[in-house]
């Protein structure tokens, strides 16, 4: 259920108007030549979550978004857009159903050149459908 997830959040999070208007790419590695800003799903894992009655998966998923600018606060509204995305994604998806989304942390770095990195990751219980 790890890899429909990945994808699942990949193709809701790219059918946001304001993250599709404000970011380069939206992919699942970090890409190689693109200009900034960008996000990344830059790992994920999974556990075993499953019940008497059906198979499940604890998913962990970590996004990085990779901006530029030099105030704390740049990348402030894109978080904002971004964290509220994730958690609107559709509980009833294909190959599982959603049971709960919960924000674990974030970490803000400022790295050369104006840039910065933020991470943000995610836990996500499935159920198999």
């Amino acid at each position: 259920m790890e890899v429909p997830l990945r994808a699942a959040l990949l193709d809701w999070l790219a059918g946001d108007p304001t993250l599709a208007g404000e970011l380069n790419a939206l992919t699942e590695e970090a890409p190689g030549r693109t200009s900034l800003p960008w996000i990344a799903i830059s790992a994920s894992s999974s556990a075993d979550w499953s019940c008497k009655t059906a198979k499940g998966r604890e998913v962990r998923v970590a996004l990085e978004l990779q901006c530029r600018g030099d105030a704390p606060d740049a990348a402030a509204d894109l978080v904002a857009a971004l964290e509220e995305r994730i958690e609107s994604l559709p509980r009833q998806q294909d190959a599982f159903s959603i049971a709960s989304t919960t924000f674990l942390r974030a970490r803000a770095e400022q790295r050369g050149e104006s840039r910065r990195a933020i991470l943000l990751e995610y836990r996500f219980r499935l159920l198999a459908a």
